[in-house]
């Protein structure tokens, strides 16, 4: 975070193997260094409780960046928990994972993490995996849009909406979260429409929505050699100005 300027950054790390098929945590910790980014939200992370350090994930990878971080569990894979994180290089005042699953489909969440600032003000991190199909995608939509998760009143400080919408199309969770956030339309900004996956885009999947408490000053989808390889997504960074 440079004066008043915050870098928020989302990144669907895929279990922490790139296109290589290698395993290979440590090079996600390359790419977070390289975005040099204040909170990131990351999905498809993985962590399980072995003798190896970096099969926990979460940890590992904020232990090496030297952050806190957060887990929300959306299910169990691998005898481990499998799901959203937020690394933030500042402190956490609290998280909580909200269950946005249908029936019959692939258990999802959004994790809420409140970081507090160095004004001492809260953000507000709503961390987001949708599911690939419509129909799924709908109704997590109208799940998202309610008083428990994003319409919650008692929640002071601007809020930040972001991850992997599986979302290509001006779909249902478009719609609705631009009726009520801010919407960053990539083109204006990177000059492209497609960003997935990173080395022969075709669609954009991966989404960022705000509080106009915030002043969007740029948007950096992160395209390094080692990025192009860790994981199957490239990152998406959001440079924000409080708004004071």
């Amino acid at each position: 975070m440079s004066g008043s300027t915050l870098r928020i950054a989302t990144y669907n790390v895929h279990k922490c193997r790139g296109l290589d098929g290698r395993l290979r945590p440590d090079r996600i910790v390359r790419v977070l260094r390289e975005m040099e980014a204040d909170v990131i939200a990351l999905q498809e992370v993985l962590s399980v409780d072995s003798h190896r350090f970096e099969s926990d994930q979460p940890r590992f990878l904020a232990e090496q960046l030297g952050f806190h971080w957060a887990l929300g569990e959306n299910r169990r894979l691998n005898g481990g928990a499998y799901g959203n994180v937020v690394l933030s290089r500042f402190p956490l005042h609290q998280h909580c994972n909200y269950d946005i699953s249908v029936h019959g489909r692939e258990s999802r969440g959004c994790l809420r993490t409140d970081v507090v600032l160095d004004s001492g003000h809260l953000l507000h991190v709503f961390n987001v995996h949708l599911g690939t199909s419509f129909v799924e995608r709908r109704q997590q939509a109208r799940k998202l849009i309610t008083g428990t998760i994003l319409l919650n009143g008692h929640k002071r400080g601007p809020r930040v909406v972001l991850g992997d919408f599986n979302e290509w199309t001006r779909g249902l969770a478009t719609r609705m979260l631009s009726a009520e956030l801010e919407s960053i339309d990539i083109r204006s900004h990177l000059r492209k429409a497609r960003t997935y996956p990173g080395i022969f885009p075709f669609m954009h999947l991966d989404h960022i929505y705000y509080d106009p408490d915030l002043q969007l000053q740029k948007l950096i989808l992160h395209r390094s050699r080692t990025a192009l390889v860790a994981s199957d997504h490239l990152p998406l960074i959001a440079e924000f100005r409080l708004n004071r």
